[in-house]
């Protein structure tokens, strides 16, 4: 092999494995949905005063109505920020009026630096 054809072929492998470090493919959220069971939170008040539950309802719905993060808090004690997918609110708007109460949401998850994620897609009472 002639020296230049070596020398294009470690640039070409270095121009790949460079654009691979400084352009990493995106990390998207898992492609298959999963349902979890849980009460709807406000965040603010959960995370500042563990504020849940029947008592803390109306507080809980003014809060989302104004725009605070919406969670969803499982009987084991796991949080979940509640995430409007892009292309329809309608699910999203609609666990907000579940504050309080117990919900199955369905949707694909998402983690990144350990906060727990979950599109609502749909949303049910239990």
């Amino acid at each position: 092999m002639k020296r230049s054809s070596v020398f294009a072929l470690i640039l070409i492998a270095g121009l790949a494995a460079g654009s691979i470090l400084f352009f990493p493919a995106p990390v998207r959220a898992a492609e298959k949905a999963v349902t979890v069971k849980g009460e709807i939170v406000d965040l603010a008040c959960y995370l500042d005063h563990g504020a849940k539950g029947e008592k803390h309802k109306a507080c809980a719905l003014t809060c989302l109505k104004n725009g605070e993060p919406m969670g969803l808090l499982t009987s084991e004690g796991t949080v979940y920020l509640l995430l409007a997918p892009h292309d329809d609110h309608k699910a999203f708007e609609e666990a907000k009026g579940y504050a309080a109460e117990q919900v199955e949401v369905t949707g694909p998850p998402a983690e990144r630096a350990g906060i727990k994620a979950l599109v609502v897609n749909t949303v049910r009472k239990v």
